[in-house]
């Protein structure tokens, strides 16, 4: 069973899906949880399956004090660094939650103070806390569907299954038709052997 919070209640729990991804976004979420909040089925999100993180991520909108999600681009990853843009996806998640929390729990040991609220670094918090584990489903269940849509229009990788992610399918199909506008050129597309003008 994780921890229902850290301090208080009325903590922010934050975390991001998609940071090593070769496509799309690195997606954040940030979630206040109600006090009191039970749910023996919540755990970080890649120990769920696809179909309990959507029913749970349901949940989580439904019962949450407040909740927001935010994408960063393959344009700003290239720019900043894939760390610098999952804090930044994080702190436009922190931006658009309703309620300003009293303290901002992070999945993971790197983020920069946001505003004037004081933060805790978790490491595996998602597994630990539960306001975390819920913001990863949330960032999760809304990277995927992101992925699932932007397949319609390139197909031929596969993104309905492989969500962005360095599979073998993904990088073959990189290497016959060369990457999109959702690739990220600063990421190592193709193993070293397979040579690509980008």
């Amino acid at each position: 069973m994780l921890k229902p919070f850290f301090k208080s209640y009325d903590e922010a729990g934050t975390d991001e899906a998609g940071r090593g991804c070769l496509a799309g976004p690195v997606t954040a979420a940030a979630v206040v949880l109600p006090e009191g909040y039970r749910n023996p089925a919540l755990n970080d999100s890649k120990q769920l399956n696809a179909s309990d993180r959507k029913e749970l991520a349901e949940e989580i909108r439904a019962t949450a004090l407040c909740y927001a999600v935010a994408d960063v681009g393959p344009g700003v990853i290239d720019e900043i660094n894939i760390l610098q843009a999952s804090i930044q996806a994080m702190h436009l998640a922190l931006s658009g939650l309703r309620n300003k929390p009293i303290a901002i729990l992070v999945d993971g040991n790197r983020f920069h103070p946001y505003q004037d609220i004081p933060h805790h670094c978790m490491i595996k918090g998602d597994g630990r806390f539960m306001s975390i584990a819920a913001a990863s489903i949330l960032a999760k269940t809304h990277r995927d569907t992101l992925m699932e849509e932007l397949h319609k229009a390139h197909p031929e990788y596969n993104w309905t299954q492989n969500k962005g992610y360095p599979t073998r399918e993904h990088r073959e199909a990189i290497r016959i038709f060369g990457p999109t506008p959702h690739h990220r050129k600063s990421f190592r597309l193709l193993p070293e052997q397979l040579k690509l003008n980008l």
